[in-house]
């Protein structure tokens, strides 16, 4: 188990978080066959395809794991038992005929531009470090379409600001840039102005704790950036930093950029993942078309 996890870590460049997820599934995996049949030394590689799918009716049944839960727990059986095939480590891949569950895809939720623009309305009158940097996050995030993680990863070796670009490494690594306006340059300045020295983290947003001491932001604490200052403008239930990554798509589309260009902002390594925002913005036309044409109603 230990090899596969360092071949997907160091040979395929998943994130740590990707890695960390594929070990407490096949962990999950191997502790249901060991319970299963009572034997504590049994492996995932001893298992068979009735394993696999008792398992999944298990982990459905008993555990009340949602469809898309099973599918993400059976990727990771699909790409391990793929592995030990290769490897020579097994005659067969026991789970090249187990079906996952059919999941309905949501559309996407995203903030309506006069949520945004609340949001932002006070960007300038910002005066402090911990204010500029929150402002500067919501904008970050809207402006380019980053995931979480990946504005996590940002140094200040990334921003270009000569350029007018930032440098994103995405999902395993993959580099691409994006490019930045007037408005967000002259908030990155004035970010840099006010933060603390950052060389001990490396990392271009940080956190000071009370004590003056200077940390690399996390995962919890930007979350929490987003949630508050958009949940103060919006309805929605989610105020996550993914929604804004919806928006800065949505926002693109409507406003009349390709496709393409989307998907490559985005980072996205097929065309397929993006087009479900062209799903949600032709929902928005029906919608207003049934909400305003005399003969668009349905009796």
């Amino acid at each position: 188990m230990q090899s596969f996890l360092d071949y997907i870590a160091i040979e395929r460049r998943y994130s740590p978080r990707t890695v960390q997820a594929y070990e407490e599934n096949l962990t999950a995996f191997r502790d249901y066959l060991r319970m299963h049949y009572g034997d504590p030394t049994l492996s995932p590689r001893q298992a068979t395809e009735g394993d696999v799918k008792d398992w999944m009716m298990y982990i459905i049944e008993e555990k009340q794991y949602s469809p898309r839960s099973v599918r993400q727990k059976l990727t990771t059986l699909h790409s391990y038992f793929r592995f030990l095939l290769r490897t020579g480590a097994v005659e067969k891949d026991v789970t090249r005929r187990v079906v996952a569950p059919k999941v309905d895809k949501p559309l996407p939720v995203f903030f309506k531009p006069g949520e945004m623009q609340r949001a932002t309305a006070y960007d300038d009158e910002a005066d402090d470090f911990t204010s500029i940097r929150d402002c500067l996050i919501i904008q970050m995030l809207y402006q380019t379409g980053m995931r979480r993680a990946e504005m996590l990863g940002l140094t200040d070796a990334d921003i270009d600001l000569a350029g007018a670009r930032i440098r994103i490494f995405g999902k395993r690594r993959k580099e691409r840039f994006v490019p930045i306006g007037d408005k967000l340059i002259s908030q990155i300045r004035k970010y840099q102005a006010f933060r603390p020295d950052n060389s001990s983290c490396g990392t271009f947003f940080v956190l000071q704790n009370r004590k003056g001491e200077v940390h690399p932001m996390n995962r919890t604490h930007l979350y929490n950036i987003v949630r508050t200052r958009m949940g103060e403008v919006s309805t929605l239930k989610k105020h996550s930093p993914h929604v804004l990554r919806h928006t800065f798509a949505t926002a693109m589309l409507d406003n009349g950029a390709d496709i393409r260009t989307i998907k490559d902002l985005l980072g996205h390594a097929s065309i397929a993942a993006t087009q479900i925002y062209t799903h949600t913005t032709f929902e928005q036309v029906r919608r207003s078309y049934e909400a305003a044409h005399p003969r668009a109603k349905h009796n």
